[in-house]
């Protein structure tokens, strides 16, 4: 038999190994048909879900519920049957918001030669890390600002011992709804810290979503660079446009507020870990993760349960399915992410330390709507070969994926190596109930969240094939 030319190899080659490639997409369209039907018929993630939001409920860093759901979701984990489980101790923050907030405006009306004050409740939370009013409550007149750059802009003697109050809307232009909070979260973090440097006596912001609601949104603030502390509250949509409208007719009209919130010494609480170890490269790690503490008002149900039940999901499935990973799959439920990001940190460092090989990191923090896209950290040509997973995950909702942002609790894992990625699911609801009493597992789509564990699985899995 006469040898094959070199161009008749080079054919031969070019055939099989496009059969291999056509065969193995075959038997990845095949298994992940397989995650999907288990996530969507048999999943967890649902009843792991309802037993965090109604056992457990809100579970802000070093309260009693947050240690509840530390139990909780380590007893998730070891009904898995994972190689091992196991509790990280961390020290986090304690605020307690203390008794519910009171807020109303008064304004002072003349009937001939009658007096009389006029007064409106509004509803409004602290914001998380503010100090209390004075036990009496806090009256002042209001100035009322459309952004931290209008307030930068006014003079002390037009803010000097006034609330002020942060009228800025989030921005509709754009379609991804994270942009529009980007654009706006500093008048929550920072804007009491320019309120204190013209003598504000206290300040209240517009709550940071698009919707006109009755639900105060609360979130983190911040005292650093703030010559004195003054309480810092968010009132609702549908107030701020009530007491917006009242400022133009009513030029003396005054606002009453009384927060009860403390701050105490910090306490132990922990990150939850569990893991299956690899058949090839057993050290080295795929990391999927969200979130375990929320605020202290609703039930943490998107932000960030989802993410909690989904990272465990994603485990399970390949426990269901027998699916044996090349490399270690652990999943890390962080504390503190809402006021501190003391378990991302920690973790980190205790990874860092102990020459642990984190090859990629997802995290799962915007909530449990339809898949649409993953973002992730990294250079274009890794970026192209994840690319070519879209078409296997197109049936499934998932439209892309991009650069952009992983995520918050994974950040600190950052070290120019490792692939961190974020689940991108459909944004235009979420904050909608992002910090707010809303906030509830009745306000979550059982199949979307099954969705987004069937295609966070699904990734796993090709990166643990074919990525590394």
């Amino acid at each position: 038999m006469n040898k094959l030319s070199a161009k008749a190899k080079s054919l031969l080659f070019m055939l099989l190994f496009t059969a291999l490639t056509v065969k193995a997409q075959h038997n990845d369209t095949l298994l992940i048909r397989q995650i999907f039907d288990s996530a969507l018929v048999n999943g967890q993630s649902w009843p792991m879900l309802e037993q965090l939001c109604k056992k457990v409920g809100h579970r802000l860093s070093g309260s009693p519920q947050s240690l509840e759901a530390v139990r909780l979701t380590r007893n998730q984990l070891l009904r898995l049957g994972l190689d091992s489980v196991w509790l990280q101790e961390i020290k986090v923050p304690v605020w307690q918001r203390g008794a519910r907030e009171q807020g109303w405006i008064n304004v002072d009306k003349r009937k001939g030669d009658i007096q009389q004050q006029n007064r409106s409740d509004i509803r409004l939370l602290a914001l998380g890390g503010s100090i209390a009013t004075d036990p009496s409550g806090l009256e002042a007149r209001v100035l009322e600002v459309k952004s931290v750059d209008d307030l930068k802009s006014r003079t002390r003697e037009e803010v000097e011992g006034r609330i002020v109050f942060i009228n800025q809307r989030m921005d509709a232009r754009p379609v991804n709804t994270f942009e529009s909070y980007i654009g706006c979260v500093g008048i929550r973090y920072s804007g009491v810290v320019e309120a204190s440097k013209l003598g504000a006596a206290g300040l209240i912001i517009r709550s940071l979503t698009h919707i006109i609601d009755t639900f105060p949104h609360t979130g983190a603030m911040t005292y650093e660079g703030a010559p004195r502390q003054i309480p810092a509250a968010a009132i609702s949509t549908y107030d701020a446009e009530f007491l917006s409208k009242q400022l133009r007719d009513q030029t003396n009209l005054t606002l009453f507020m009384k927060l009860n919130c403390r701050s105490l010494p910090d306490t132990v609480s922990y990150n939850v870990i569990g893991e299956i170890r690899g058949s090839e490269k057993p050290d080295e790690f795929l990391l999927v993760g969200g979130h375990l503490d929320s605020w202290d008002v609703g039930e943490g149900a998107h932000d960030d349960g989802v993410g909690v039940v989904q990272s465990i999901e994603v485990l399970r499935l390949f426990k269901a399915l027998g699916i044996r990973p090349r490399h270690s799959l652990r999943v890390v439920l962080f504390m503190n992410e809402e006021n501190g990001l003391r378990g991302g940190l920690a973790y980190a460092d205790w990874a860092r330390n102990n020459g642990i090989v984190h090859k990629a990191a997802l995290e799962s923090d915007r909530g449990g709507f339809a898949p649409r896209e993953f973002h992730l950290e990294t250079e274009p040509p890794v970026l192209e070969k994840l690319q070519a997973f879209v078409p296997l995950l197109e049936p499934y909702g998932l439209t892309a994926i991009r650069n952009g942002f992983g995520g918050v609790d994974i950040g600190p894992l950052r070290d120019g190596q490792i692939l961190l990625l974020g689940y991108v699911p459909e944004s235009q609801r979420y904050f909608d109930y992002h910090h707010a009493a809303s906030d509830v597992l009745e306000e979550v789509n059982r199949r979307e969240l099954e969705l987004g564990a069937g295609v966070m699985t699904s990734l796993v899995y090709l990166l643990d094939r074919y990525t590394f």
